[in-house]
């Protein structure tokens, strides 16, 4: 027998970032039956979310508070957070405590947010996948996702793509690489848009589309805070830099307004594939 789901392990704080993903990430959970706690980090998030409650970086207890008095334990995170301006950031009593502990633990990026999560649970709170909990923001069968079909060619690329990307993905590096025949860019901390922008200049002399971009989850990845993800944005550079595909993962990449990503790929005659 199935057992019995309590109303209070439906309900979730959706700490939300800017951009696009947490207006998608907030509707797939409502249309999963989660009861969805919108908090938004102040200088991020679109006013157009109209979150429930507006939390500075550093501020977390008034947020904590709340979610504590309405019976929230899950959390799940979403949204870029780009460069926080420093001076905004003034810790409470809560959050110095929590700073402290993150410290104590995190060695590189990955050990940060691992180090995050523990803190918090430690406090009270379960840090939950997005993409585990809302899992038609991504692509959850394996293979090719669009009209466009890669080529003998193209496997060879997505092969030595998907290679590369696990040993830069395991030494902390970044997961995002472009190849075409050789690995022609790798993402650093600059981020994958800035990286396919660098793509784009490299290539406008190229007179044929050729090579692929992947976006891959590092090897012990962290995903219930640091979430892969590509959107519309990302096809159209991907476009952009005379590339002919794009390759992510099945289940833990975010597809954001996944309908139009496969149309534009479609348009732009780029491929996508999904793979384990």
């Amino acid at each position: 027998m199935n057992k019995k789901i309590k109303k209070s392990d439906k309900k979730i704080a959706l700490i939300a970032g800017a951009l696009d993903l947490p207006f998608f990430t907030r509707d797939a959970l409502r249309r999963a039956g989660w009861d969805v706690c919108v908090i938004g980090l102040k200088n991020f998030y679109d006013p157009k979310l109209n979150p429930d409650i507006v939390m500075r970086l550093g501020g977390a207890w008034p947020a904590v508070r709340e979610a504590r008095r309405r019976g929230i334990k899950k959390l799940t995170f979403v949204g870029a957070l780009g460069h926080p301006n420093l001076s905004d950031v003034r810790p409470d009593l809560w959050s110095v405590g929590l700073l402290i502990s993150i410290l104590k633990h995190q060695r590189g990026y990955d050990s940060m947010a691992v180090a995050l999560n523990k803190a918090l649970e430690k406090r009270g709170f379960e840090i939950v996948a997005a993409q585990d909990v809302a899992p038609e923001l991504t692509f959850q069968k394996a293979g090719v996702q669009t009209k466009v079909k890669p080529t003998s060619r193209d496997k060879k690329d997505i092969e030595r793509a998907v290679d590369v990307s696990h040993t830069i993905g395991a030494a902390d590096i970044g997961a995002s690489v472009v190849v075409d025949k050789q690995v022609i860019a790798v993402e650093a901390a600059e981020g994958t848009a800035k990286m396919l922008d660098r793509v784009v200049g490299m290539r406008k002399q190229h007179k044929r589309n050729s090579g692929v971009f992947a976006k891959m989850t590092k090897p012990g990845q962290d995903l219930r805070i640091d979430i892969p993800a590509i959107g519309v944005d990302t096809v159209n550079a991907v476009a952009a830099a005379k590339l002919r595909g794009i390759v992510v993962n099945t289940k833990t990449c975010f597809v954001v307004d996944k309908d139009a990503v496969i149309k534009r790929a479609n348009e732009k005659k780029i491929f996508i594939i999904a793979i384990d």
